[in-house]
């Protein structure tokens, strides 16, 4: 966005993005049956409510900064999240196991482990349908899920910048590719942390069920079967990883679309991920997403959504990137420590996209060591220099992703496929009671032990 357009916009032009979040937090709650038929129309409601007074008052400036968001960032992120959600629904994992603890502690360590590397996305989709399906005899299954996002839809990603978009943007922008396993004993430390709390909880429910006399049946050896259908599409997984990196490694020239200029090699990965998308959806079987219960509904629920949720928080963005200029210039001022770092950059990254609020943050880190220095060697100094400012940055952008339904693409897409599944999932609120007490406590622990 133009400085100028970021310097003008007042502080009250983040009241449709706070009306957003509500809506989201509230509609299924109060008004259940009219959100369940209507929430596309609400999303679109508040995203007119901030673009036309900002093209009235603005004009161009508004135009290509809310044609920018759409182009750069919100069709991109659809069709990436699309392309997993495709792929990942044609993967069968058809197993006689059943959801006795120790078997949920391996999926959420298995896909926690594969986060890094699949990115949060595809490891989420492709094990939330099988973790769903062994723990269907269980009565309580909501606290299963909370963890699900917790370490797999998030913590997880940390360790490599293929697991989540912040990381990837550090690389795009400097930060060497392994630079991330930094992370490592951070992340190590939480979701070690997470599984014995996700065992307590558990164990916990577990002999509730027995003691309201529910059936829990519990696997013997002969029953422990695994078996893989549309293995194929791990392929297709792994060309989404390369067209991923293809795009942040290439350098090509723009093309103008609607006067917004846009990398060529992002319109090629584009277009790559629809191929990919088109071709998972023609040589997977219908029997194998009729038995993965899958389902458009969940894709288009985040679409209209974070539609919604783009356009609406592109003021905000414009604000913070500002600086200390803007109307939330008290913010940026306010970051001086690398704990400051951490938690602003997480509890931002928790409502907005933890992209953008990680390139902002870092970039704030560079204005304060290295002013005036160019990007590349200012990060480099920084790497050597003053590493802890990245680290914090960077685990604040991924943890905190996991404190709202909203913090990461996967936690909305998680939410979605449980309930379609019959999980009775806690309101947007409710899930925030889980995340406050569970990762707050951590957090203050990884502050104390790194900032």
């Amino acid at each position: 966005m133009e400085q100028s357009l970021a310097t003008m916009l007042p502080l009250y032009s983040a009241t449709p993005f706070v009306g957003m979040l509500l809506s989201i937090a509230l509609g299924p709650v109060l008004a259940p049956h009219f959100w369940e038929r209507h929430f596309g129309k609400v999303a679109l409601a508040w995203a007119m409510v901030i673009a036309i007074p900002m093209i009235f008052a603005y004009r161009e400036l508004a135009i290509h900064e809310l044609l920018h968001i759409l182009l750069v960032d919100y069709i991109p992120f659809i069709i990436l999240l699309a392309a997993l959600f495709t792929v990942g629904g044609g993967i069968l994992v058809r197993t006689t196991l059943k959801g006795t603890t120790l078997v949920n502690a391996a999926f959420l360590t298995i896909g926690s482990l594969l986060a890094s590397w699949m990115g949060t996305t595809g490891a989420a989709m492709l094990l939330i349908r099988p973790f769903l399906r062994v723990n269907k005899h269980r009565k309580y299954r909501a606290f299963m899920v909370v963890f699900f996002i917790f370490m797999v839809a998030n913590v997880g990603g940390a360790l490599t910048p293929l697991g989540d978009p912040p990381l990837f943007l550090g690389f795009l922008h400097g930060v060497p590719f392994f630079w991330t396993l930094h992370l490592f004993v951070p992340m190590l430390i939480v979701l070690i942390a997470l599984l014995f709390l996700y065992i307590a909880f558990d164990l916990y429910y577990l002999r509730k069920e027995q003691k309201e006399n529910m059936s829990v049946p519990i696997a013997t050896p002969d029953d422990k079967k695994i078996e893989i259908l549309g293995s194929y599409n791990f392929l297709l997984l792994a060309a989404i990883i390369a067209v991923i990196l293809f795009s942040g490694k290439v350098q090509m020239s723009t093309v103008s679309i609607l006067g917004i200029h846009v990398a060529l090699q992002d319109i090629i990965r584009n277009v790559l991920l629809c191929i990919i998308l088109i071709i998972s959806w023609l040589i997977t079987p219908q029997s194998i997403r009729n038995e993965n219960e899958y389902s458009w509904d969940p894709i288009f629920e985040v679409g209209y959504l974070f539609f919604g949720i783009f356009v609406t928080m592109a003021p905000v963005l414009a604000i913070l990137k500002a600086g200390d200029v803007s109307a939330l210039g008290f913010i940026t001022n306010a970051v001086n420590k690398p704990a400051d770092y951490f938690w602003i950059t997480g509890l931002l990254s928790s409502f907005l996209d933890n992209a953008p609020t990680y390139l902002t943050f870092l970039s704030t880190a560079l204005g304060q060591f290295y002013p005036g220095v160019a990007e590349p060697l200012a990060i480099s100094s920084l790497i050597a220099e003053n590493p802890q400012y990245l680290l914090a940055v960077s685990t604040g952008a991924i943890f905190f992703g996991a404190v709202t339904y909203i913090g990461n693409a996967p936690n909305f897409m998680v939410r979605s496929i449980s309930e379609k599944s019959g999980v009775k999932m806690p309101s947007f609120f409710g899930y925030m009671v889980y995340s406050i007490c569970i990762l707050f406590p951590l957090f203050g622990l990884i502050t104390l032990l790194y900032f």
